[in-house]
């Protein structure tokens, strides 16, 4: 493995960022960002587990049953109140990109 050597001038600004608008943004901008990047997330997760529960078919109630989670937790994922987290984001997953292996385990 050949290791290579770089030299980094802190007067030569370069990159994708433009400086003056990371020093001009404040602590409030950063925080109404971090806001609207959790929103986005949840409406995207949203959708991803509406997408999965459609394509296999189920209606929400139907949904709840075999993944056996309450069916207000399914509207809950799916109007974007909550986020599946940990195991439950985990099995949307398999169920989306090994819907047969999934549900035959889920029995």
């Amino acid at each position: 493995m050949k290791t290579v050597r770089m030299t980094i001038d802190p007067a030569v600004r370069s990159g994708r960022i433009d400086p003056r608008q990371v020093d001009s943004t404040s602590e409030i901008d950063i925080t109404k960002q971090i806001a609207e990047d959790n929103a986005q997330a949840a409406l995207d997760a949203a959708k991803f587990t509406r997408r999965v529960r459609r394509r296999l078919g189920f209606t929400q109630a139907e949904f709840a049953l075999r993944i056996d989670v309450s069916l207000e937790t399914i509207r809950n994922w799916e109007q974007g109140k909550r986020s599946p987290t940990g195991a439950a984001k985990a099995l949307l997953k398999v169920l989306d990109k090994a819907p047969e292996i999934a549900l035959a385990a889920l029995g």
